[in-house]
């Protein structure tokens, strides 16, 4: 049928009535939450580039998570700021290392028992010369080892573990390190704790926010020789089923915005759960447009995250996790 039989807007009359017909909806469960975890005590630090986002200590990131929980937020993603680096980023797996020591703590809570705990895997926060993994030089030039570097994630990821992690996540890139992952885990008896994939982390212009917040900035060179190419959508997809066939429960995408088409090319073609990652940039970028007032903050986060949720994400890590849960709430 057409005008003036089909009238769509009869549907759009009211708030009732959009409600009703509503086809894409949020929840705070589906809500990730990020903290970066500092040493030391009573430290709250407001990165500069991500108002609202800070450095925490333990018992301030407690507080933290003990208020995400009440809004009924679904989780947290945990990253980490050593007291100290070195080059092979032995903080990252270290029994008293700081996200270690942090997932002890939340863990006795009874506050957080609905909350699950992510444990970002990765070596970039914890190495002096912020690479993902172990550095080969020879003379000016230097490689970003794989295989060496994948020993040292599965170390990770298992440390975390038993610190008490619900689920690890694989941030680097490396190849085969999702199989490394497994076995170790397994190995321990910790087959129980799910693997969460970066499975088609794209190097991005949008963290840069992120490295200031984890201290992760590269000495030298950049990323690109291990994370994706933002051009390559057939190559994420090659990525994401080798890393579901190397053991990986779930994939996260990273960046969400400016790749919304891959969170949708996977969610047509892979039946696991998929979470996308709203990144630091996208959240400084809407941050930097509300202090100018040409954006309304709470139309335009709420818009942000229907369109990641629209695209096919089943959950979302985001800053804006708290804020959103209280517009839901």
């Amino acid at each position: 049928m057409e005008y003036p039989v089909t009238r769509l807007r009869r549907l759009r009359s009211s708030e009732p009535m959009r409600s009703l017909v509503r086809e894409t909806h949020l929840e705070p469960g589906a809500f990730i939450y990020p903290l970066f975890i500092c040493p030391g005590e009573g430290v709250r630090n407001e990165i500069s580039s991500m108002p609202g986002v800070c450095n925490l200590s333990i018992d301030e990131a407690l507080k933290e998570a003990e208020e995400a929980a009440s809004l009924g937020i679904g989780g947290l993603l945990l990253f980490g700021l050593p007291e100290s680096k070195d080059e092979e980023g032995s903080g990252a797996w270290a029994e008293d290392g700081i996200v270690q020591s942090a997932l002890r703590e939340f863990k006795k809570s009874a506050a957080l028992k609905n909350l699950l705990l992510i444990a970002d895997v990765c070596l970039c926060e914890y190495t002096s010369h912020g690479h993902c993994g172990i550095v080969k030089k020879q003379g000016e030039a230097y490689e970003i080892e794989n295989d060496s570097s994948v020993r040292l994630i599965a170390r990770t990821a298992l440390s975390l573990a038993q610190a008490g992690a619900d689920i690890v996540a694989p941030s680097d890139m490396m190849d085969g390190r999702v199989a490394a992952i497994r076995d170790e885990l397994d190995e321990e008896g910790l087959e129980q704790v799910p693997v969460l994939s970066y499975a088609s982390k794209f190097s991005s212009a949008f963290y840069g926010p992120f490295r200031e917040a984890a201290d992760s900035a590269p000495q030298f060179g950049d990323r690109r020789s291990y994370q994706m190419d933002g051009a390559n959508l057939r190559e994420a997809m090659r990525e994401i089923e080798l890393d579901l066939a190397e053991g990986a429960d779930m994939l996260l995408m990273k960046p969400a915005m400016a790749y919304l088409d891959v969170i949708r090319a996977a969610r047509e073609r892979f039946d696991v759960p998929i979470g996308a990652y709203q990144v630091s940039g996208e959240y400084s970028m809407f941050q930097a447009a509300f202090a100018k007032g040409w954006l309304e903050p709470q139309r335009t986060m709420m818009e942000s995250l229907v369109s990641i949720r629209r695209a096919g994400a089943g959950f979302i890590v985001t800053y804006f996790a708290k804020d959103a849960a209280k517009v839901l709430g």
